[in-house]
């Protein structure tokens, strides 16, 4: 690591600035390791912080699930899971602090989690909830980068801008890293487990990917999909190439493909939609 992406990774990690969300989570995870603790004490510590809770549930009820029934913390960590519980109030939590014209990352963001659970599913894969909530925080780094540089944000988007590139490449070229990278820094310092972190680090280049390589694979196709779309924004104007191993990783075919994007489609006025809730709210 350079100097310059090491001394970005400690702005980056000074949780003093970030909301509230670092003290639920070390609680939460010191439960979580305790085999003893129950859902309901794990909710209770959630629950302490209301604002968080009711984007954590709003959340949950959303297209990226589809359960709709979801009305209660515990009901969250019962039908969802304790990881994507986590995974929610990092979202919730980085997503409320983004500015207004900021707001097409969110839809972005919301549309990769959709994309990524109906492809799961349509692939009959375990854990769902999990690959939906990676898709939702592939690009969280992008977030952080906004939060904790924003000067630097502003010299990637008039570098990207002026010079036609990838955000990925102006990323690098200006603070030596990249959003998969440095949303992969905070999924760890934060303990997310490893397969909602290597999906984040690793949903551009799916050959990093080593033991999450399917969930990765999703990840990486639901972005592809949504860019194809031009639904939201996700920093620049190009749809990268599907890679070949997530295709052959998931043995996907051009059918399976194309019923896909006609499902995503489908959701994506509802997810517009619910994205205008959330940021009204």
């Amino acid at each position: 690591m350079s100097a310059q992406s090491n001394r970005l990774k400690q702005i980056i990690m000074d949780t003093k600035t970030l909301p509230t969300l670092p003290s639920v989570i070390q609680r939460l995870n010191s439960l979580s390791e305790n085999d003893k603790s129950s859902i309901q004490e794990m909710a209770r510590i959630v629950s302490s912080d209301q604002v968080l809770s009711a984007r954590i549930l709003r959340l949950a009820n959303s297209p990226s699930y589809g359960f709709y029934r979801v009305s209660t913390i515990a009901n969250a960590m019962i039908l969802l899971g304790v990881n994507v519980v986590k995974g929610l109030a990092l979202s919730s939590s980085m997503f409320s602090h983004i500015k207004a014209e900021s707001i097409g990352l969110w839809e972005h963001s919301l549309g990769v989690g959709v994309a990524a659970n109906l492809l799961a599913r349509k692939l009959n894969l375990p854990e769902c909830e999990e690959i939906a909530t990676a898709g939702l925080l592939h690009d969280i780094g992008k977030v952080i980068v906004s939060l904790k540089c924003p000067e630097a944000e502003q010299e990637i988007l008039e570098l990207v801008r002026s010079r036609s590139l990838y955000i990925m490449e102006g990323e690098r070229s200006i603070i030596d890293t990249d959003h998969a990278e440095v949303g992969g820094w905070l999924a760890h310092y934060w303990y997310l487990p490893e397969k909602l972190s290597e999906p984040i680090t690793c949903h551009h280049d799916v050959a990093k990917s080593e033991q999450h390589r399917v969930k990765t694979a999703v990840v990486h196709i639901a972005d592809v999909i949504i860019k194809a779309s031009g639904f939201g924004s996700g920093g620049d104007e190009f749809v990268p190439p599907v890679q070949e191993l997530a295709w052959s990783t998931l043995n996907l075919n051009e059918s399976v493909l194309e019923e896909l994007i006609n499902e995503v489609e489908n959701k994506l006025v509802e997810v517009k939609n619910f994205c205008n809730e959330m940021t009204e709210s």
